[in-house]
């Protein structure tokens, strides 16, 4: 059964955090990503948790309302911050310093690669749904095809003060029609309007594009990790996906989903569940 614990980081930063498990389980961090919320792992969470796991999923910085600083203070939202709670959380719901497995999806995803690159001593495995390495997406970007480019256009899009406005607009009619074409259910789509559908938590999780800036190279994953990519993700090409692969420097394992969207572990959990879990065994604590 998932708990749902407020865990206080520091002064102003509180977060909404869904865990199961026992508590001396090998601890698995789970990041979400954008237009979803920690419901997003709400499947893998009771999966991890009846495999032994102790399981964490936080609403991150700006989707929890006790932790969202002013979202026009950018320097609030930038990668290192985002970092640094995620961390924090691992060190709070269990033991400072102590190693987890970690599973990013989107903008958790990319958090997660740049947490592998800089801390690999305190992650067992890394697990990555829809979010290529960020050498081989950058590649991918500058080819001259400009797919991966079409693709990721929404990134300039969110930088437009008015892009509020649009997502919305009409009961938030932009966030529900792409995660309807991404095969999220209608359930899964209500829970997360219900952490998203405001324009106070919208505003925060457009502040995380608008801080992004330009950060140090990623170098090769030195962690054994494991990529999930559905075929009809709306936001990440072939190229890109397929390219990750030479920029691990560990086990490496790649799960091509035919049919399968942006937001696979809402779209086919049971698929998404086996894989962490025939993944994480692979490398205990």
């Amino acid at each position: 059964m998932i708990e749902v614990r407020n865990i206080e980081t520091a002064p102003g930063l509180v977060f909404d955090v869904s865990v199961a498990g026992p508590e001396d389980g090998e601890m698995v961090l789970m990041l979400h990503g954008f237009v979803v919320s920690r419901h997003y792992w709400n499947a893998q969470v009771e999966a991890l948790a009846a495999a032994g796991y102790r399981a964490v999923a936080p609403n991150q910085r700006g989707y929890a309302a006790g932790a969202r600083p002013d979202t026009n203070d950018f320097e609030q939202y930038r990668m290192e911050r985002l970092i640094k709670d995620a961390f924090d959380i691992v060190d709070r719901v269990g033991k400072p310093g102590q190693r987890f497995h970690l599973v990013g999806h989107d903008w958790g995803g990319s958090l997660s690669w740049e947490m592998a690159d800089q801390q690999p001593e305190r992650i067992i495995s890394l697990s990555m749904l829809s979010r290529p390495h960020p050498q081989s997406f950058l590649r991918a970007m500058a080819l001259p095809d400009g797919v991966q480019a079409k693709l990721s256009g929404h990134h300039t899009a969110f930088l437009d003060p008015a892009a509020g406005d649009r997502l919305m607009a009409d009961n938030a009619k932009w966030m529900r029609d792409r995660l309807t074409r991404n095969g999220v259910p209608p359930h899964k789509i209500e829970e997360h309007m219900g952490v998203l559908g405001n324009r106070p938590a919208l505003e925060a999780a457009l502040a995380w594009y608008r801080a992004r800036g330009v950060h140090q190279p990623v170098g090769p994953t030195k962690v054994p990790t494991l990529f999930i990519w559905g075929d009809a993700d709306d936001t990440v090409g072939r190229v890109a996906a397929e390219g990750t692969a030479e920029f691990i420097d560990a086990p490496y394992t790649f799960i091509h989903l035919p049919g399968v969207g942006h937001y696979a572990a809402d779209q086919v959990p049971d698929k998404v569940n086996a894989a962490l879990l025939a993944h994480m065994a692979k490398y205990p604590a």
